[in-house]
């Protein structure tokens, strides 16, 4: 064996063992990131929490993904009255990274309990479950994170002003933080960018209170939903997304929203926490995104009124920029994450 050949071989048995224990490391992590924190008959993370209210006691699902110490991620789905389940894509991008994440049905969606009471349908109402649901997985301040969408966005803000002290770090992914100057962007900004003649229809329907006409989402459907909701072709858009949208609970959505992501027309007509925004002194990531119906230079404006605030744009997105700019949204929310914790 010449001198050449000896080291050719040593090199190889270096680099095999160098390899194999960054495998077993890895393999270790990867372990205890699926190693369930749960004990007794296991149910895959799902935990249904019971949860107090005005008119009694009610459950709510929810599931884990992961096991993280350090950086548990709630999810707080939109709508009003969607469902966890267009959030199943972050399976594709939080496990390999590391960190835990939670689905979560709130009350009167998806898997949830659904009370059939408008009374119920309560922004104040919904931050008290939240701190429920917190107190029941045992998320604490030191890892804690918290990301609301759309109007999951709404409802992480009003409970950061109230319950902060709890939480590590919140994400308001495509929510401004004024219902008033959102339905100002959609009257001066994206309404005009609408066909005129289009536009004219849809404003007909809605004048006559016409909303259970079909009409009127086959006209919103391709001429606003597939540009500003989500800018895929409506015959590809995600199942994910198809699945949680077709079990919207409509009550709960046409009493909060009102009956179209065109405006604002219900109980949170008036919603405006902007002046407030100084007091959330966490940690907060703001997302906006081009052709969001949420106006994107209002979301980079939060970011700079938060004490702590930073903001991610989504350039190629819309409204569910988690989709159609998946890239930036995913890399976005995973560095924020990783940067606080």
């Amino acid at each position: 064996m010449n001198f050449k050949t000896a080291i050719l071989i040593l090199a190889l048995a270096i680099a095999t063992v160098y390899t194999s224990c960054n495998r077993k490391a890895g393999d270790d992590s990867n372990a205890a990131y699926f190693n369930s924190a749960d004990t007794g008959v296991l149910s895959g993370g799902v935990k249904i929490i019971p949860i107090q209210t005005p008119k009694g006691k009610f459950n709510v699902w929810t599931k884990r993904i992961g096991n993280n110490p350090k950086i548990k991620l709630l999810l707080l789905n939109g709508g009003p009255g969607a469902t966890h389940e267009y959030f199943e894509c972050m399976e594709s991008f939080l496990p390999k990274e590391g960190i835990e994440f939670i689905y979560y049905d709130q009350l009167g969606c998806g898997n949830s309990d659904n009370p059939k009471d408008t009374a119920m349908w309560d922004l104040d109402r919904y931050v008290e479950e939240v701190e429920q649901v917190r107190q029941a997985l045992q998320l604490d301040k030191d890892n804690f994170y918290l990301l609301g969408h759309s109007w999951g966005g709404i409802l992480a803000m009003q409970y950061a002003l109230k319950y902060q002290k709890n939480m590590k770090g919140m994400i308001i992914s495509n929510m401004m933080s004024s219902i008033p100057a959102y339905g100002k962007y959609a009257d001066e900004v994206l309404a005009k960018q609408m066909d005129p003649t289009v536009l004219k229809k849809i404003r007909t329907i809605e004048a006559n209170n016409d909303y259970s006409n079909p009409e009127y989402m086959n006209l919103l459907m391709p001429n606003f939903y597939v540009k500003h909701i989500c800018r895929i072709p409506l015959d590809q858009w995600p199942e994910p997304i198809n699945r949680s949208f077709s079990k919207t609970n409509q009550s709960l959505y046409v009493t909060m929203q009102g009956p179209s992501e065109f405006g604002v027309a219900g109980k949170l007509l008036k919603w405006d926490v902007s002046a407030q925004l100084k007091n959330i002194t966490i940690p907060t990531l703001t997302v906006g995104a081009k052709h969001d119906t949420m106006d994107p230079k209002h979301m980079e404006w939060m970011a700079s009124a938060l004490t702590n605030g930073s903001y991610l744009y989504c350039p190629k997105g819309s409204h569910m920029s988690l989709y159609d700019d998946q890239q930036t949204y995913m890399k976005g929310i995973i560095k924020f994450m990783k940067e606080t914790h």
